[in-house]
């Protein structure tokens, strides 16, 4: 807490490159020209609508655009009720209703159908989203945010106040290494800026053992992620397997890990996240789901602008053509590792790159409108690609290159925001790379663990991550006390077991098995049912001779963690033993290439009621920077060895900064609950719990 003789820091002026009045004029008048080009060209192919000439296009565009600027944040209000019962579809018969009046006081322009008139809009959409974009023209958002900030003072007026508040923005899976080369090659330009300029600085800290979203969002939005080994796990004393992004397993997880006092508290709103960090105010929050507070409709927010859905529809069918496009110059060009990236997934990946990412800045540009004193928001696209793509891979930087431009425009009308805002991004963990453990051996762990066990053995069918994200996505609509809230709830009835949405494999409820294999990237979980507690090694090997050896010895796994009743703790490795309790080393220390920090990592692991019995993490060659996932995914978390396990926080260079590693996420929660301490007013105690 700031002392209370001293003034609590203000936010600094972030770098963000706005082009010259000249040059916005240039790329704005490139941009008519570009719709002029369109209604002429619609000319000659669509019936029912009929322009004179280059004149008369321009002329229309022209009036079209001031229509758009002066009229539509005034009408939405009186309409808004309208958009929300219609979906948002109501806005493209007001854009419709907008090109008559255009032609109108034109002159020179006939459109003689609704349908005419619908098509001219969607295409000036096509021009406005595409040729816009590729301009840079940022008039767009401040724009919106005029539109947002009209509806959000009519349905729940802004708290304005000077006491700072604070954007956390997580770019999922987004290593620190990876950032840094991002930055210096022009792919997270606005990011570099924040470090050149000298309002940020970049931080690398250290996850905990697993690198994965649930345990690090655990940590930083509640500040507890203990009897959390893994993304998923299974647990002897209820026979269910926990999935940290399924709802209702997410909802236990926050239950047992909140003390009431996360991140979030006091007006803080959780959006696209795992937990909510004990605030009310949530939207795509797991945890939440299926008990948040009704009657919060932020879908308004998204349907708003005149071409919002239109352009989510538009960038979506894009992003598909693109996850095409790259998976077929990987295998043209015979890019080792990659996956076989059809079926279903580039919808996947559409869904969480482009529907969810502009779901979420929708919403918190309101959010901003709306002057909430924090809020945390977790951006998935990157983590999803450099999934099946690779952590560098030109279509993963893409995505990182979108985020980046995405956050910049987002907040180019911050300083008219109702009160002062710091910023700061983050990632959760980073990625390692590699062919995966079935691509490099023919088999995947629990084959091998079949092969090698004496009883069944079961690896249970679990959603991807993926999936989850969209799974979670539509059960919050679902939930929401809204027109599109019961629009998806009926349209996702028959899909729903349990309150939740369930689009593509359901997790198994009951497991029957005598042995139960797990996966979080290079993180393997092996329990035994029949073996109450946490088994030891001389118990597994009466029961399985054979297997914890065959483990050991596998080409494929670097360490091999179980409990020894004479020994305690160890670590098997292929040509030694590491002695938890003592740092004792028998032979080669199977720990070394996995980072100083390993020994404690596993310590604090397999101090968990839910430490499996037999631990198994993949290889980890350093020379070659890579491991091998137990899932089918190139770009991999969730165990040790490489750069999964070092993200980074870009951390505002007027507060507080880090004097000591930054190891675990507890660090980055009382971080950040430090930051939000000092920028109070001197009267204001904050609990740094």
């Amino acid at each position: 807490m700031s002392p209370a003789d001293e003034t609590p820091p203000t936010p600094p002026v972030l770098p963000i490159e706005r082009p010259s009045t000249p040059l916005r004029l240039v790329r704005m008048l490139v941009l008519a020209a570009a719709q002029a080009a369109t209604v002429l060209a619609l000319n000659l192919i669509l019936p029912g609508f009929r322009i004179d000439g280059v004149v008369s296009a321009g002329a229309f565009v022209i009036a079209l655009a001031v229509l758009n600027a002066l009229l539509w944040p005034l009408i939405v209000r009186i309409v808004l009720p309208i958009i929300l019962l219609t979906l948002g579809l109501f806005t493209f018969v007001l854009n419709a209703v907008f090109l008559w009046v255009a032609a109108a006081v034109v002159g020179g322009v006939e459109i003689t159908s609704f349908w005419a008139a619908m098509a001219v809009a969607l295409a000036l959409s096509i021009v406005n989203i595409f040729v816009g974009g590729m301009l840079n023209v940022d008039d767009d958002h401040a724009w919106r945010s005029n539109v947002v900030r009209r509806v959000v003072n009519r349905v729940e007026p802004a708290t304005r106040s000077d006491v700072p508040g604070f954007l956390f923005i997580q770019i999922d899976g987004l290593g620190h290494d990876v950032l840094q080369k991002a930055m210096a090659s022009g792919d997270a330009p606005f990011l570099a800026r924040l470090v050149s300029s000298g309002t940020h600085r970049l931080h690398q800290w250290e996850c905990d053992l697993s690198s994965q979203t649930g345990a690090m969002q655990a940590g930083i939005l509640l500040g507890d992620n203990h009897n959390m080994p893994a993304f998923r796990w299974y647990e002897k004393d209820t026979g269910r397997v926990m999935v940290t992004n399924r709802p209702k397993d997410a909802a236990e997880i926050e239950s047992r890990q909140s003390s009431g006092m996360g991140l979030l508290i006091d007006g803080g709103a959780s959006r696209a996240n795992v937990f909510s960090g004990d605030t009310e105010d949530t939207m795509f929050t797991f945890s939440t789901v299926n008990n948040k507070v009704l009657g919060k409709n932020r879908f308004l927010y998204v349907v708003s602008t005149p071409y919002a859905l239109f352009r989510i529809i538009a960038l979506s069918v894009v992003d598909i053509f693109r996850e095409l496009r790259a998976a077929r110059r990987a295998r043209r060009d015979g890019v080792v590792p990659r996956l076989d990236r059809g079926g279903i997934y580039p919808l996947l990946r559409a869904a969480t790159t482009v529907v969810l990412a502009e779901i979420t800045w929708s919403i918190l540009v309101a959010d901003i409108e709306r002057g909430v004193p924090a809020a945390y928001v977790d951006l998935v696209g990157y983590d999803e690609v450099a999934h099946h793509s690779g952590i560098a891979a030109p279509d993963a930087l893409d995505t990182l290159r979108r985020t980046d431009d995405q956050l910049e425009r987002l907040l180019t009308r911050l300083s008219e925001a109702p009160r002062p805002y710091y910023l700061v991004v983050l990632a959760d963990h980073g990625q390692t790379q590699g062919a995966t453990f079935e691509q490099r051996y023919g088999e995947t762990l629990d084959a091998v663990v079949q092969r090698l066990a004496s009883g069944q053995v079961t690896a249970p069918v679990l959603a991807e991550e993926g999936w989850n994200n969209v799974n979670g996505l539509l059960t919050d609509a679902a939930a929401d006390d809204s027109t599109v809230g019961k629009v998806v709830e009926r349209a996702t009835r028959s899909r729903t077991n349990g309150g939740e949405v369930v689009i593509g494999p359901a997790t198994e409820e009951e497991i029957h098995d005598d042995v139960i294999v797990l996966a979080s990237g290079n993180l393997g979980l092996v329990s035994f049912t029949a073996l109450p507690g946490r088994a030891t090694r001389q118990q597994i090997d009466a029961a399985n001779p054979g297997l914890t050896e065959g483990l050991q010895r596998h080409e494929g796994v670097g360490i091999v963690m179980v409990r020894d009743e004479t020994l305690g703790d160890i670590v098997l490795g292929p040509a030694g033993v590491h002695h938890l309790a003592d740092g004792r080393v028998d032979g080669e220390d199977p720990l070394a290439p996995f980072g100083p920090n390993t020994a404690d990592h596993l310590r604090r692991t397999s101090s968990f009621d839910n430490c499996p019995d037999l631990l198994v993490n993949s290889f980890y060659d350093p020379v070659a920077d890579e491991g091998a996932a137990f899932e089918g995914l190139i770009g991999f978390h969730g165990g040790l060895g490489g750069r999964q396990s070092y993200p980074f926080v870009l951390a505002p260079a007027a507060l507080t900064q880090p004097t000591a590693p930054l190891v675990g996420a507890r660090s980055i929660h009382e971080l950040f609950k430090t930051w939000i301490s000092e920028t109070q007013p001197s009267e204001v105690d904050v609990d740094v719990a």
